[in-house]
């Protein structure tokens, strides 16, 4: 089994990341119904008090009833700006922010219409400090049955209100603010990348 299908999600929680690992492609699936209450919008973040939870506002609210692709981002709002303020204020202090700021800067500079092409950017962006060269794919049509011997349906498996029962063994690495708050499971990529840096593959790989 060489394929995984999964939601798109804001810097996905290193869990997906775990998972996404032990396959050579990666499909989004953007033809599902948009799910409220999950990681398509939202990013948690380790803080100096506990989790930080970043969250993009959109247009027709959380509760719309669209497909994923056609989802689009209220940018009337300064949510870039202020989610890199967030990002700052939680890792300026972490061994390899530094290394990355620069470029996630640029990043959060760049203007998008639609969820799914944020969400996009962000993965590959990740992908690209992780060193990986998984192939990336969306769908194109709505998907209800697949081969089972060819994908692993990852669907709606990680979900904010469920990822601590479901994985009740994250992946474990050195937080920043560790010592002070305890290890705070679940977080975003992000949180990997700054406190773990290019050993951060060699931590999914375990």
């Amino acid at each position: 089994m060489d394929n995984l299908i999964v939601d798109i999600e804001y810097f996905a929680p290193v869990m997906l990341y775990k998972k996404a690992s032990s396959f050579s492609h990666v499909e989004f699936d953007v033809y599902e119904n948009w799910q409220k209450m999950s990681f398509r919008n939202r990013c948690i973040l380790a803080g100096s008090g506990g989790p930080v939870s970043l969250s993009i506002p959109l247009e027709e609210g959380r509760g719309q009833r669209k497909l994923t692709r056609d989802v689009r981002i209220s940018n009337r709002y300064p949510w870039q700006t202020q989610h890199w303020k967030t990002i700052v204020s939680c890792y300026n202090r972490s061994p390899w922010f530094e290394f990355y700021r620069d470029e996630l800067e640029l990043l959060y500079q760049q203007s998008f219409e639609f969820l799914v092409d944020w969400n996009l950017a962000c993965w590959r962006w990740s992908v690209k400090k992780l060193g990986w060269s998984v192939s990336t794919g969306v769908t194109a049509e709505r998907i209800e049955n697949l081969d089972v011997t060819k994908w692993l349906d990852f669907r709606n498996e990680l979900l904010p209100k469920s990822i601590m029962h479901k994985f009740p063994d994250p992946v474990m690495y050195q937080q920043v603010f560790e010592d002070r708050i305890g290890f705070l499971p679940h977080c975003s990529i992000l949180d990997l990348l700054f406190c773990e840096g290019k050993n951060a593959r060699a931590v999914l790989s375990k």
